[in-house]
């Protein structure tokens, strides 16, 4: 999946972030680990040298070969599976992690990226669930709002990501879910992406989050929207 999101015809973004969202510290070194055993350069060493930058993997190098700007640093941030995963949470820091955020955003002429990449790739989710109320108290604006109005097209996805999945986790993928199936046509690769990756972990909360959101089950939308062996399988799955 991390393959087909960076590689052919275009990078999906979405598909990219979702999956590096998605995963803790010890899923992105998976990850990093598998991509290298199934798709290393033989002819290369594991420390590749290009365009003076310096890439610890064949994952890091394709990402930044087929991204750019903040997105390319977000992306590469997330790579480094290095967040907090600590369940202390230090309500000073918070306090000022929201200033920064606060004043690297919403109050300044343009928004300085690089803090908004370091406090929400780093910090543990606790701490950021903190941060975030913090933030509201000093904004006086929810900080998805702030992102919207800050930042646009790939970044402005990436962070709303990463702040609702902190948020809901349930919620998030069960929004992702809907946009697969809404409107015309369904994007079979995301849809099949989440309900299989999901199964086994939280599936069961994100079916419930899907149907307090849309007023109807994750089955009934799958079933209207899917059809043949593919929806089968699907149905299997969700019920």
């Amino acid at each position: 999946e991390m393959k087909r999101a960076i590689k052919g015809s275009g990078t999906d973004e979405r598909a990219l972030i979702e999956i590096l969202v998605g995963l803790d510290n010890k899923g992105i070194q998976d990850l990093r680990h598998a991509y290298k055993q199934m798709f290393d350069r033989s002819c290369l060493s594991d420390l590749f040298q290009d365009d003076d930058e310096v890439f610890s993997t064949e994952v890091e190098r394709d990402v930044v070969g087929e991204t750019s700007g903040s997105f390319k640093k977000l992306a590469v941030s997330l790579l480094q599976g290095k967040r907090d995963e600590s369940e202390e949470v230090d309500i000073e820091l918070a306090k000022e992690d929201a200033e920064e955020l606060f004043n690297a955003g919403i109050n300044r002429f343009g928004t300085d990226e690089s803090k908004f990449n370091r406090i929400l790739v780093t910090r543990s989710y606790r701490h950021l669930k903190m941060v975030f109320a913090e933030y509201k108290r000093i904004a006086s604006e929810d900080i998805e709002k702030s992102i919207k109005s800050e930042m646009s097209g790939d970044i402005e996805l990436g962070f709303l990501s990463i702040v609702k999945k902190i948020k809901n986790c349930p919620t998030y993928f069960a929004e992702e879910l809907y946009k697969s199936m809404k409107g015309l046509g369904t994007d079979d690769d995301q849809l099949i992406r989440i309900v299989v990756w999901r199964s086994e972990i939280d599936l069961v909360e994100i079916k419930g989050a899907f149907e307090s959101l849309y007023g109807k089950t994750l089955a009934d939308f799958i079933k209207e929207d899917t059809s043949g062996d593919f929806r089968a399988l699907l149905l299997l799955i969700v019920k």
